[in-house]
């Protein structure tokens, strides 16, 4: 059985997690529904749709930053989600369509102001199965911060 850490250890790890947020009150717009969703729609824009191809402009800013002043990882994740289903719907129509797995690899950060194009096109399209990537590049450089593999299921609407 392993000793316990020592003291000096725990304290640091407890002030880390303080100078997160860690233990604090969610403001009270966060209790409102769909606020998530709100705040990604906020910080996007398109700039081109095509059925299978989307690209937008990510602009990052304190609301969607982490303690390190750059792009939190779980709006990187939320992101890709909504482009992926806007890149699905855009070749799938009306049948209804559900996440079934994500992958995504955080390359390097972006920091607040920056200007993150966000591309999502197709890999594949089945019957019952869409395959999709989403890269974030810095707009100017194009240098690649994220990307994301995802499997969107279709389903026939009589079985929902």
């Amino acid at each position: 059985m392993a000793s316990p850490p020592p003291a000096d250890s725990i304290a640091n790890l407890m002030r880390f997690l303080r100078n997160v947020g860690m233990g604090k009150s969610l403001p009270s717009i966060a209790h409102s529904q769909d606020s998530i969703s709100h705040i990604i729609r906020s910080i996007l824009s398109v700039d081109l749709i095509q059925p299978g191809h989307i690209i937008c402009t990510l602009t990052v800013n304190p609301t969607v930053s982490n303690f390190y002043n750059t792009l939190h990882g779980g709006v990187v994740a939320s992101v890709s989600e909504a482009m992926t289903l806007a890149c699905a719907k855009s070749v799938a129509g009306d049948k209804e369509l559900f996440l079934g797995e994500m992958t995504t690899s955080y390359l390097s950060a972006a920091r607040i102001d920056e200007k993150v194009e966000v591309e999502a096109s197709i890999l594949r399209q089945g019957r019952r199965v869409i395959v999709t990537s989403v890269d974030f590049r810095i707009k100017t450089t194009k240098k690649l911060l994220y990307t994301s593999r995802t499997t969107v299921y279709i389903m026939p609407v009589a079985s929902l």
